[in-house]
């Protein structure tokens, strides 16, 4: 995930209309506020008040970002070499929105990061203060926390990107799949396509996740990922099913007809439907994370499945793409960056299609002009 960064967001003050200038300002001060409570890790290295288990997870840090320059082609910078404490529990509060019967996502649009299908806020009560607004316009709306997001490398002169407390403490494998995913970032970015952008990013931490776990983590590390991810996986394959069963609803004769009252009935099954299979999903889950997903479970609807499809519908393309290439990080991030120069995002969904043989039938494309039910 990427907001734009601060010093982007400072010159936009001056191109913008007053009513986006709180939201710049917050958003501009926020970074400014995480970039100065940062500090190098090995200050936080030589400070005998900071904890052991801090350390050791400062020095696997390090490890990982080695590991990503090195054997995963990703840039060798300033980004995750800082630490900062932010004393809150996520970096920021997204903000997605998407109409009763539709998953495409609202487009919010941003000098030089373009439109994107989310708004970020580094208050909760901001972001949440958002959602109400956007629920006033008859939109669903879905609030969640994201403890890292990238700034391209643009900050990189400032001292780049830091590790976060909102992140510090997950286990080795989810540490290192989110430093991949946000240097990701920062190797190629396409303005206006949420979907291109985090596909891309998370086939990246997966495969790069994976590559760390066999080379370098120990046993207790791989035996901890493994369980967690089977429950993931589980639950991303349930959660595409309910995308695909309520994109057939969306497009149904009904759905034509603006006939939404019985397109109600059936987006209602579907949801519930999807709660049922989850609840017989967690039977057969144990572990200290089994029940990770209730909350989002609890509160899913348009927009919180329109997020999760940005982040997963073009993985598996992504995945082929780089099999295809050999296995060769040059070369996948070489035939990435072609696809991601085509013009339009139609293009760039033709083209990986041409390259993988992999049809996209169930993603959402970045919000459209048009009638959606709302």
């Amino acid at each position: 995930m990427r907001p734009v960064p601060a010093l982007a967001l400072a010159g936009a003050l001056l191109l913008t209309g007053c009513a986006d200038l709180g939201y710049y300002w917050q958003s501009a001060s926020g970074h400014i506020g995480i970039m100065r409570a940062a500090k190098p890790v090995p200050e936080w290295l030589a400070d005998p008040a900071v904890s052991a288990p801090l350390k050791a997870k400062l020095e696997l840090t390090q490890r990982i970002r080695r590991f990503a320059s090195a054997e995963l082609g990703l840039p060798d910078n300033a980004s995750y070499k800082s630490y900062a404490d932010l004393h809150r529990p996520a970096a920021v509060w997204n903000v997605v929105a998407a109409p009763p019967y539709s998953l495409t996502l609202k487009s919010w649009c941003f000098p030089v990061a373009g439109c994107v299908g989310y708004r970020g806020y580094y208050s909760e009560d901001a972001a949440k203060a958002e959602a109400e607004a956007q629920k006033k316009q008859d939109l669903e709306v879905a609030v969640y926390p994201v403890p890292a997001y990238s700034t391209l490398g643009w900050m990189n002169w400032a001292g780049g990107d830091p590790l976060l407390s909102t992140f510090i403490g997950y286990p080795e494998g989810e540490l290192a799949r989110i430093v991949f995913h946000e240097l990701a970032h920062q190797v190629l970015y396409v303005a206006g396509d949420t979907v291109f952008n985090e596909s891309y990013a998370t086939a990246v931490e997966r495969i790069g996740g994976a590559m760390w776990l066999q080379r370098e983590a120990g046993e207790q590390a791989r035996r901890e990922y493994a369980q967690f991810d089977g429950q993931r996986q589980d639950f991303r394959a349930l959660a595409l099913n309910t995308r695909r069963a309520l994109t057939q609803v969306y497009e149904s004769p009904e759905a034509k007809a603006k006939d939404w009252a019985k397109v109600e009935v059936m987006k209602q099954a579907a949801m519930a439907d999807f709660r049922e299979r989850y609840a017989k999903l967690k039977e057969g889950w144990s572990g200290p994370r089994r029940n990770a997903y209730d909350a989002w479970v609890a509160r899913a609807n348009n927009a919180a499945f329109g997020a999760q499809g940005a982040y997963d519908d073009l993985v598996p393309s992504f995945e082929k793409l780089f099999e295809r290439e050999g296995h060769d990080w040059p070369r996948f991030y070489t035939e990435v960056r072609r696809i991601a120069a085509l013009p339009t995002t139609e293009e760039r969904r033709s083209a990986l299609q041409a390259a993988t043989g992999i049809m996209q039938t169930h993603s959402s494309p970045e919000q459209k002009n048009g009638d959606h039910g709302a």
